[in-house]
């Protein structure tokens, strides 16, 4: 599980960090909202831990214009706030869940595995884009009523940009999501592989669906 921390007291998100990585999770940390934007709009992540009080960008707002930004990954917000009011603020503005501090470290660690399962429960929908069609169950992916015959990186590639359907996915991201930053690849393995991924998916359709952004990555939609 990939986690992003917003959090501007560096002992607490030290404390988290430390916490989640014993439990075998990939950790990113902000200090400030407009850093925790940046890194929620660069990557895909799991689940979000989102303080309510930052520099630069508070954790609503944050959160917010996470959401328009079509980014759905799940939201926990941390507050020392108490009131039902301002708990009812932060979930209509996007947050999935609310901690209040101080907490229990066990229990933070409960509610971000409830929201991971709970997503990925959604994730099992089948994705679709145009006549597109992946279902994340089967692995099974079809354009028309044509099966489309994919190889385990073209399947996980595919996904994940459908997943970010109309949102531009850089290198840097898939190497991040594919290849986990960590393998021993050719520099124009991606190249390759969205290269294989149009012959299957594009080649044969008047409607091209994977796009390359110029200097930015590549879309789908």
């Amino acid at each position: 599980m990939k986690i992003l921390i917003v959090e501007d007291d560096k002992k607490i998100s030290s404390f988290i960090k430390r916490g989640l990585e014993e439990e075998y999770f990939s950790i990113d940390v902000a200090y400030d909202g407009e850093e925790g934007f940046l890194l929620a709009t660069l990557n895909s992540y799991d689940v979000i831990i989102l303080d309510w009080m930052l520099p630069k960008m508070d954790g609503v707002e944050l959160c917010k214009k996470i959401r328009t930004s079509n980014i759905t990954t799940p939201v926990l917000m941390l507050t020392a706030k108490s009131d039902i009011e301002d708990k009812v603020f932060g979930l209509e503005n996007g947050a999935d869940d609310y901690l209040s501090k101080p907490f229990a470290f066990e229990e933070l660690i409960a509610r971000v595995k409830a929201l991971h399962r709970r997503n990925s429960y959604k994730s099992k929908n089948i994705l679709t884009v145009d006549d597109l069609k992946l279902n994340p169950l089967t692995r099974e992916v079809t354009r028309g009523s044509s099966k489309i015959e994919l190889s385990v990186k073209e399947y996980e590639l595919l996904e994940f940009l459908m997943r970010n359907r109309g949102r531009i996915v850089t290198n840097a991201m898939i190497m991040d999501n594919i290849w986990d930053m960590q393998q021993d690849i050719e520099s124009n393995v991606i190249n390759v592989y969205i290269h294989h991924l149009r012959n299957k998916i594009d080649k044969n359709s008047e409607n091209k669906l994977i796009h390359t952004v110029r200097g930015a990555g590549y879309r789908i939609g």
